[in-house]
C-alpha cells in the first residue's frame, strides 16, 4: 500500500531563466488547498507589477486515488506553459505543490517550442532549488468511550505507539489519534473490538 509521498518543505528560492531577452522567474510553494492560490498569485503580481504572464501548475493529493491538478497558460499559447510546468511536477514525482513561472517579454517571440522549453527549464530550476522531503500518509481516528474503559484504550495506544493529537478525559472520553496508513486497518480492528468503545475515521 502506498503511504509515502514526496513534497517540498518550504517555498523555493527565486530562480531565473533567460531566452532571447525574455526573462522567466520561477517559484515553487508547498500547496495543500486551492484557497491558497489567489493569495500567492496576488503577492507575486505585487512583487512583479510589470510582468506579462503568471503561468502555473499545481498538484494536490497524497495518494493516486485523491490526486487533483490544474494548469494555467495565462495568455500564452495553449499547452505551452501550464503543461510543461506540470510535466516537471510529474518528473520529480512531487505533490502538494504549486509552481508559478512569471514571464517578462523581451521583444522577440520564442515560438511554441521555445516557450515549452523555457517553462520546463524554469520549473526544473525551481524544483532543483527546493528542499524535497518524503512524508508518510496518516489516517486520523476519533476514539469515544466511557472513563471505565480508559485503561483498555490507553494500553492499546501504548502498545501500538500511536500518536495522540488531542484528548478529553472526563466521564465521557474522546481521544484523537493518527496512525500510518498501512497500519490503519489493523489498529482500527483492534480498537473496534473493545466493548463499549466507538472508533470513527476522521477526514483531513
Amino acid at each position: 500500500m502506498q503511504d509515502t509521498y514526496k513534497t517540498i518543505s518550504k517555498p523555493s528560492t527565486e530562480v531565473v531563466f533567460k531566452d532571447k531577452n525574455s526573462k522567466f522567474i520561477g517559484y515553487a510553494f508547498p500547496f495543500t488547498s486551492e484557497l491558497q492560490l489567489d493569495t500567492i498569485i496576488s503577492e507575486l503580481k505585487s512583487k512583479h507589477p510589470k510582468a506579462g504572464h503568471f503561468c502555473y501548475a499545481y498538484q494536490i493529493g497524497k495518494t493516486e486515488k485523491n490526486i487533483t491538478y490544474r494548469v494555467n497558460d495565462d495568455g500564452e499559447p495553449n499547452n505551452s506553459a501550464g503543461m510543461p510546468i506540470y510535466g516537471q511536477i510529474q518528473s520529480f514525482n512531487v505533490t502538494d505543490i504549486l509552481i508559478v513561472i512569471i514571464r517578462y517579454f523581451g521583444g522577440t517571440k520564442l515560438g511554441v517550442s521555445g516557450l515549452i522549453n523555457a517553462y520546463k527549464s524554469t520549473s526544473q530550476l525551481a524544483l532543483e532549488h527546493s528542499k524535497i522531503v518524503r512524508r508518510t500518509v496518516k489516517v486520523k481516528y476519533l476514539i469515544s468511550f466511557d472513563y471505565k474503559n480508559m485503561n483498555k484504550v490507553m494500553r492499546i495506544i501504548k502498545e501500538k505507539n500511536l500518536d495522540i493529537l488531542a484528548q478529553e478525559l472526563e466521564l465521557s472520553c474522546a481521544i484523537k489519534i493518527q496512525v500510518r496508513k498501512k497500519d490503519s486497518k489493523a489498529v482500527f480492528d483492534v480498537l473496534d473490538r473493545i466493548y463499549e468503545v466507538d472508533v470513527k475515521q476522521l477526514k483531513d
